[in-house]
């Protein structure tokens, strides 16, 4: 078999969907399966496997920025690469997000697998823009998939049709074995683009007020980073964008994983990633969370925006060794429920369905 994956996204720039293409496609190659990916990339491709269609540009999506590639030479670039390739079936992750997805969509007749990402959160003007002409391009996909029962939501509501719940997954063994990143006193982590959405003012304010010997690491960089910075919070190591080997290493070194988000997240890969590291989790009650996360169970999870809740979560799990364990425990359990090899050898039924019903 052989299947093309497509991404409308920078594969050079972390990011949930990214992260998902290239992680579903190595473990699909892991068990037999002839996968490329296409997509844009900003200099040489990440790793091997990869097909660039040119370099991304900053473009506002869904409350946020993504490095997108929506010139027509991407497009044709797209359809000359699944030309060279010839796979049996494409899975179109974010199908209508313009660039490569969006090209091979209404570009190919080969049989189409279409993944979802986008929470029903959050402000989705081109949904409701082009409503009526998503939903004539809906029909080119054979088989449509949502990473949660969010994503499912806003897909129905906009584009009817049926969906097949297939959650995201995380590579496990990538950061149960990465080496631990040292430190000489607790350290929480903090894993996002530096933008309103994902919280990081609210874990400031409740960083300054936390009176505990612990560093904090902000990892990435975004819009706010400066202003945040500006502040001078005390106990705060800045380390911008770093490498996915570093990040595992940084998760497998932290003693605690904050996700304080405030909303438009569809699911909860990056509190997967921190759980499969052994790291217990505070993250905000918001319901892409909810998706991989239980309050109590495996993660602490104050109310979004509640500065006040989350210091005193970020306390109880420094200061509490039987709860940080337990918490660990159960989240190690959780991670392996979304083993990305396990998502792929679900993928495959799909995808062969997908190639038995045609395009």
């Amino acid at each position: 078999m052989r299947v093309a994956l497509l991404c409308p996204y920078s594969l050079s720039v972390p990011g949930g969907v990214q992260g998902q293409v290239l992680g579903l496609a190595r473990s699909l190659r892991t068990i037999g399966v002839d996968t490329r990916v296409i997509g844009p990339t900003d200099g040489p491709p990440p790793e091997p496997g990869v097909v660039s269609v040119g370099p991304s540009v900053r473009m506002d999506a869904n409350g946020s920025v993504a490095p997108m590639n929506v010139g027509p030479v991407a497009s044709e670039r797209t359809l000359e690469a699944l030309r060279t390739f010839e796979p049996d079936v494409l899975h179109l992750h974010e199908p209508f997000v313009p660039g490569p997805t969006a090209a091979a969509l209404v570009g190919s007749r080969l049989p189409k697998v279409g993944t979802f990402h986008a929470a029903a959160e959050g402000d989705h003007a081109v949904y409701r823009r082009l409503r009526k002409v998503a939903q004539r391009a809906a029909r080119e996909l054979t088989i449509r998939t949502a990473v949660s029962a969010d994503a499912q939501a806003l897909a129905e509501q906009f584009l009817g049709g049926s969906y097949i719940v297939l959650p995201n997954g995380v590579d496990v063994a990538r950061f149960a074995e990465a080496p631990t990143a040292p430190t000489d006193r607790p350290a929480v982590v903090f894993v996002g683009r530096h933008e309103p959405r994902k919280g990081l003012g609210v874990l400031l304010d409740a960083w300054a007020d936390l009176d505990r010997d612990a560093v904090l690491w902000v990892v990435s960089d975004g819009p706010q980073t400066a202003e945040l910075r500006s502040r001078g919070v005390p106990g705060v190591e800045w380390l911008g964008r770093i490498t996915d080997a570093e990040l595992a290493g940084r998760l497998r070194g932290a003693t605690v994983f904050c996700a304080p988000s405030l909303g438009q997240e569809s699911f909860g890969v990056v509190l997967l990633e921190a759980m499969a590291a052994r790291t217990a989790v505070v993250a905000s009650a918001i319901p892409g969370y909810g998706n991989v996360a239980s309050d109590g169970i495996d993660a602490l999870m104050p109310a979004p925006g509640d500065a006040v809740a989350l210091r005193d979560a970020l306390r109880r799990v420094l200061d509490d060794a039987d709860l940080r364990t337990g918490l660990v425990e159960a989240g190690t359990r959780r991670a392996a429920e979304f083993s990305l090899d396990r998502l792929a050898e679900r993928f495959v039924d799909v995808y062969e369905t997908a190639i038995a019903v045609g395009p």
